[in-house]
């Protein structure tokens, strides 16, 4: 997007030095490896870098202006914005964009399931729009990210916003609401995630719930307990998703839903439209979040009828579910992008669903629970001993998955304890064979991808 330059300067409150080369109007950029003659460099910082060591570059590179809080970055002759924190300008720039557009916002929350069911929207969305749909590429879901994608929208080029909107902090939610203004938001879910850092379900809630401030139309799980419970707070009613193994127990309503693999259901006031669907993707809380897209692109006129076909071609986003067949004719199910405990149950029962000869879970810890951390490790051994033949455990609280899974019943003899990922590979290595399938489920801190490059090199 190109704002002009009069609303950049009076949306940040800048003093602009060396006016008089200043561009008429503003291209962000905030890395100079792909920075375009005629940009304008915004000097973020963070903890591993800033970018007011980089003013220069920017300048040999062509940039038209600068947007700086370290007076002495700045660069003799070169326009210049000297504004307080550049992070909060580039969200100010962002705000601008923002209020260019011309097009439609969705965003996207939840404690899980967040960048599959933007991967199924933006694919769906597709239909209507083609590739007139701007979405930001993997889990950049901050501030930073989500100004990143405003920013880099276009009137001439784009009719969609799909925006992911994650939370790190009580409260985040909010503000990227306060920068996107999505008309449509869907929430996946209000689960266990962050609780360390969030302090409470309530605030964890009450931070999600934040995605509706603005007035965007609600799409909501209706198996999630905080949603229904938090619906009629709402101006308007919601548009429920869902996903079933059979017709029974759809939302009243307004509500859109899966039923197995082969049925989609949009109920809306005296009106059911049903039609034949092929959906692939394995489990049913990608299933879930399939359901959530279909609604959201609904809320976007995207036809139902239109549907069908790229319903059968969804594709799961890289690090989810993923599925590796190795040279010993036994499989591997990477599902390690990161892990909550509703999460981890939700792919131990797609897991089941493949129905193995012999199924292997292999589950690293999750982190920031705080004080709910051991109970939910146990709970999820407890589950994973009902999903799985072997276990292979490992991470900060081994120890209570394993007390679960003991607690239901499964065998001690079933339950190996890995301290590192050579571990696992030198386990599986000696011990999988022909027709069984391995489940790796992890957080992020445990880097379980390394396990799939070490079995397939």
């Amino acid at each position: 997007m190109r704002l002009p330059l009069s609303l950049a300067v009076t949306a940040l409150g800048a003093t602009l030095y060396d006016a008089d080369g200043a561009p008429d109007d503003v291209h962000v950029s905030t890395d100079t490896r792909t920075l375009q003659p005629g940009d304008t460099f915004v000097a973020l910082t963070g903890e591993r870098f800033n970018g007011h060591d980089y003013t220069a570059e920017a300048v040999k590179r062509g940039a038209a202006m600068l947007v700086v809080d370290e007076a002495d970055a700045r660069v003799h002759g070169t326009a210049t914005l000297l504004v307080d924190r550049t992070r909060l300008a580039y969200m100010s720039l962002a705000g601008v964009a923002r209020e260019q557009f011309k097009g439609r916002v969705i965003a996207i929350t939840g404690s899980a399931g967040k960048t599959t069911t933007k991967a199924f929207l933006t694919q769906l969305l597709g239909v209507r729009f083609g590739d007139r749909v701007a979405v930001s590429p993997a889990n950049e879901n901050n501030e930073i990210g989500v100004s990143k994608l405003l920013l880099r929208a276009s009137n001439d080029e784009h009719d969609v916003i799909v925006v992911e909107m994650g939370a790190r902090q009580f409260g985040d939610i909010a503000t990227l609401v306060g920068l996107a203004k999505p008309e449509v938001g869907i929430l996946t879910n209000i689960g266990d995630a962050h609780l360390e850092i969030m302090g409470s379900r309530d605030r964890l809630a009450e931070t999600k719930w934040a995605l509706f401030a603005n007035g965007a139309r609600a799409v909501l799980n209706a198996d999630d307990s905080q949603s229904i419970a938090r619906a009629e707070l709402l101006p308007h009613p919601p548009h429920w998703f869902a996903a079933r193994p059979d017709g029974s127990g759809i939302p009243l309503g307004h509500a859109t839903a899966l039923i197995g693999t082969s049925r989609l259901i949009d109920v809306q006031t005296g009106n059911t439209r049903e039609i034949a669907v092929d959906v692939g993707v394995p489990g049913m809380h990608n299933r879930a979040n399939a359901a959530a897209a279909i609604a959201g692109a609904l809320e976007l006129g995207v036809e139902l009828e239109a549907m069908p076909d790229t319903i059968a071609k969804l594709r799961l986003p890289q690090g989810r579910f993923e599925s590796f067949a190795t040279p010993g004719g036994w499989r591997i199910i990477y599902d390690a992008y990161n892990a909550n405990a509703s999460g981890t149950i939700a792919a131990l029962d797609a897991f089941a669903m493949e129905k193995p000869e012999r199924g292997i879970a292999v589950l690293g810890s999750m982190a920031e629970l705080g004080d709910e951390s051991a109970r939910l490790h146990e709970r999820v051994g407890a589950h994973a001993a009902k999903r799985a033949d072997v276990l292979l455990l490992g991470g900060d609280y081994a120890d209570a998955m394993e007390r679960g899974a003991q607690g239901a019943g499964l065998s001690k003899q079933l339950i190996v304890r890995f301290d590192a990922n050579s571990d696992v590979v030198r386990w599986l290595r000696e011990h999988a064979r022909r027709g069984d399938v391995v489940l790796l489920k992890g957080s992020r801190k445990y880097a379980m991808e390394h396990i799939v490059e070490e079995l397939l090199s």
